[in-house]
């Protein structure tokens, strides 16, 4: 097994951003086809909230820019914070009054929620990266090679 099998180097600039839902800035860097394993960074506009979600592996997201919080939780994230979320959490993303850049490492998929608790959608990093692929062709913007691996 070789350097290249075993090491995976992406920068920033090689995957384009596009806007996903119209609204929310996106990179998609990784997705594992093995390990449902999925990297992506997003920009989110200022005061924008996600839909209540549950994720069904943990997460680890670092802020990059601006602040964002969890509705549900006691605390603000601001650049260089590192949060980490169980298995199993469940909450609401709110973006503070400038907007906010996350990269987020997410394992396995989340479940997004309507207010009257039935399911919205299901997404994973295949399916995220399918959007996001689709969302390429249609911003016509060349679609990057390697991100699933």
């Amino acid at each position: 097994m070789g350097f290249r099998d075993l090491t995976c180097c992406v920068n920033e600039t090689t995957r384009p951003w596009v806007d996903m839902y119209g609204i929310v800035g996106t990179q998609v860097l990784r997705v594992s086809a093995d390990t449902g394993l999925w990297v992506i960074r997003n920009r989110f506009p200022p005061d924008f909230r996600a839909p209540t979600h549950l994720h069904t592996g943990e997460v680890h997201a670092f802020t990059i820019a601006g602040t964002w919080s969890y509705e549900e939780y006691d605390f603000v994230s601001t650049p260089g914070s590192y949060v980490h979320e169980q298995a199993g959490a469940v909450h609401t993303l709110v973006i503070g009054s400038a907007g906010a850049e996350i990269q987020f490492v997410v394992n396995g998929a989340y479940v997004n929620y309507n207010p009257d608790g039935t399911i919205i959608d299901v997404q994973d990093g295949r399916s995220v990266l399918r959007s996001y692929l689709e969302e390429c062709t249609a911003q016509g913007i060349d679609a990057p090679e390697g991100i699933l691996v």
